[in-house]
């Protein structure tokens, strides 16, 4: 009984566990700009990963009575 017990508490925890992953990971690219240095004048490019945000679609406010 105990050992079945276990199980099902173990089982819980690694379906959660994977459930949190999934929504865990944001979408993320990668973003490269040139920047020149002021000493030496050469170029070099630097890199930054950054989040994708999504844009959520909302409803027009109605407008109240003026006064």
């Amino acid at each position: 009984m105990k050992q079945l017990l276990a199980l099902i508490i173990a089982a819980t925890f690694s379906v959660t566990a994977l459930a949190a992953d999934e929504v865990a990971k944001p979408e993320t690219k990668r973003v490269c700009i040139d920047q020149k240095d002021a000493k030496t004048g050469k170029t070099k490019e630097v890199c930054k990963t950054v989040k994708v945000h999504k844009k959520h679609e909302g409803t027009k406010v109605p407008e109240g009575k003026k006064k």
